[in-house]
């Protein structure tokens, strides 16, 4: 029970678990039609509007005025609920807002507080580093972006002003849009499939106090060394998606998310392809709390060869009281038999991210004929845990949890896995961060290492029969 309990309940200097600082990236889309992004919220120009707020013990999203405890269980607000508060106090005080430090808004050019992280009037986000561009095109998506929607391209985009119809303009109804992919442009076609194929799945830990920039560069560098075709990130947050669009790495790549919607996310997942894409999708879970999804890119690997590549952040167990018991297993084992249905008429899918799994508590995962988990078909005599606290130094100070959460499941027809491993492995040299653990009654601060993420990444080769 101790394991389970702190599955996702990881410590952080501050005392509070990583569960705490987890449930506060609970998306908001809970009350929001679950086909669609949310569009952001109408503001009104004499009166800042807040958010809801998820409560770190039971997940109740709270309305804005509920500013101080959980409607629910009566548990306090956490630190970010009680600044978002005063950061309003500030606005709506000018004698306030002008004692501290202030920015501008690149899209309205209103004045917000320096604590704000969006913007109090239009809801556009503060950028995660200086020099970033002004507020592109992409900005004027409207809300049907995020169901089925076109590869971004680099080079080769045409103005909107030369009379060119948008692919959601017509689409006729809202369920044939949901179901018809975009294709991409004729001149996209390859020649003939690729021998060798190279994937990377990776949890990238949306813990933004801790060596963000150090941790996401050294990431970075890991993806120069390995230089997969595709990848899957998971946990990556808006200003995490602004450092990896400033990488060098980064124009390689296209991406299944776009600035626009990152923008409207707490934390999300994302699909990079080198190869052509025909087409980027994705589908909420219908029973899930957390705004967890399946994303799928349709890769143009050439000729005739249909193949997909899809990623998802499965539910994450979350222990608290009263109960203990939010192990969220049921919901987890739902969603990855929807997943798996919703793939497997394709010939050729590889379907990797985290995956919480625990055999423990969710049983076998259900793979059905044809489907293979990478780790266990190719090296089944070793354990696979992409998350150790024993062999993670980052993570010396938890709870004890080792555990294969991580997983590449695979249906392959024209190509054949031929090797798996983990990376990430090794601590950043130079980088350490102070840990507060309770010992007995005596608090401690242990000076621990660095890595790129709480998870290890995996990287997965398969050849072409």
């Amino acid at each position: 029970m101790s394991l389970l309990f702190s599955l996702k309940w990881r410590p952080l200097p501050s005392s509070f678990g990583h569960y705490h600082l987890f449930l506060s990236f609970f998306s908001h889309r809970q009350k929001s039609p679950r086909n669609a992004l949310s569009p952001l919220p109408v503001r009104n120009w004499g009166r800042v509007m807040a958010s809801p707020w998820a409560c770190s013990k039971c997940t109740y999203l709270n309305p804005p005025a509920q500013k101080f405890s959980c409607e629910v269980c009566l548990a306090p607000s956490s630190p970010s609920v009680s600044a978002a508060s005063a950061s309003s106090s500030s606005a709506s005080n000018p004698s306030l807002s002008l004692a501290s430090s202030q920015w501008s808004c690149k899209a309205c050019t209103f004045i917000n507080t320096y604590d704000s992280g969006s913007c109090e009037v239009c809801g556009t986000r503060s950028s995660a580093l200086e020099g970033l561009g002004g507020v592109g095109e992409e900005d004027e998506l409207d809300a049907s972006v995020g169901k089925v929607f076109l590869p971004l391209q680099s080079c080769k985009r045409k103005s909107r002003d030369n009379g060119e119809v948008s692919p959601f303009g017509n689409s006729g109804n809202e369920e044939t849009s949901k179901k018809k992919a975009a294709l991409v442009p004729e001149d996209y076609v390859q020649e003939s499939p690729s021998e060798t194929l190279k994937f990377l799945s990776y949890n990238v830990w949306f813990r933004e106090d801790l060596e963000m920039h150090k941790r996401m560069q050294a990431l970075g560098e890991l993806i120069q060394q390995h230089s997969p075709d595709f990848i899957s990130f998971q946990e990556v947050t808006p200003n995490i998606f602004d450092i990896f669009r400033q990488s060098k790495w980064w124009s390689l790549y296209k991406c299944s998310v776009s600035d626009a919607m990152a923008a409207m996310r707490p934390y999300f997942c994302i699909l990079l392809s080198k190869l052509p894409v025909k087409s980027f999708t994705c589908k909420p879970f219908d029973n899930s709390i957390m705004g967890r999804e399946l994303c799928i890119a349709d890769i143009n690997i050439g000729l005739d060869v249909k193949f997909l590549l899809a990623t998802s952040h499965l539910e994450s167990p979350c222990p608290g009281p009263p109960t203990w018991d939010q192990m969220f297993s049921k919901e987890r084992v739902a969603q990855a038999k929807e997943a798996l249905d919703l793939l497997k008429e394709s010939p050729n899918v590889i379907f990797g991210g985290d995956m919480n799994w625990d055999e423990m508590k969710d049983g076998p995962i259900p793979l059905r004929d044809e489907w293979v988990d990478a780790w266990a078909s190719l090296r089944p005599e070793e354990n696979g845990w992409t998350y150790d606290t024993k062999a993670n130094p980052m993570l010396s100070g938890n709870r004890n949890l080792q555990k294969r959460l991580d997983r590449f499941l695979c249906k392959l027809r024209d190509f054949r896995i031929s090797h798996i491993e983990m990376i990430g492995q090794e601590a950043i040299p130079g980088v350490s961060y102070i840990k507060e653990k309770k010992v007995r009654k005596e608090v401690r601060k242990l000076q621990l290492p660095v890595l790129p993420s709480d998870h290890y990444g995996l990287l997965l080769t398969i050849n072409k029969i």
